[in-house]
C-alpha cells in the first residue's frame, strides 16, 4: 500500500511524505503506482520549476518528501492541495492501494 502523510499548518498544506508500492500490480505495470508518481512529479515540478519556489525534495530509502518554504505562495499550497485531493479520488477508485493521513503540526 502507498502510504501518503500530508502535513497541514492552520489547516494550509505546508509538506508531504509518499512511500511504499499500491500493490494493484506487478512494479513496472501498477497504473496506481503510476498515477501517484505522475502527479507527485506534477505538483514538484509545477511548484519549483514553474513557480519558482524554494521547495525543498528529498528521496530517500524509498520515501518522498516534500517541504514547501516557509512563506510559500497559494499558488504552490494550491498544487499540494491539488495532489491531495487527487490522490483521494484515486484511493477511493482503488481501495486498498492508497493510505493518506492528514496531520496538523
Amino acid at each position: 500500500m502507498i502510504e501518503v502523510i500530508f502535513k497541514k499548518s492552520g489547516g494550509v498544506h505546508t509538506a508531504l511524505e509518499i512511500s511504499g508500492h499500491a500493490g494493484y500490480a506487478d512494479e513496472g505495470q501498477d497504473i496506481v503506482c503510476a498515477a501517484v508518481t505522475s502527479a507527485l512529479l506534477l505538483t514538484v515540478n509545477g511548484v519549483t520549476e514553474v513557480l519558482m519556489q524554494k521547495a525543498t525534495a528529498e528521496v530517500k530509502d524509498g520515501t518522498v518528501r516534500f517541504m514547501l518554504p516557509i512563506g510559500a505562495s497559494d499558488a504552490a499550497r494550491d498544487f499540494v492541495k491539488s495532489l491531495h485531493l487527487h490522490l483521494c479520488v484515486l484511493s477511493e477508485d482503488y481501495p486498498g492501494t492508497i493510505n493518506i493521513t492528514v496531520m496538523e503540526v
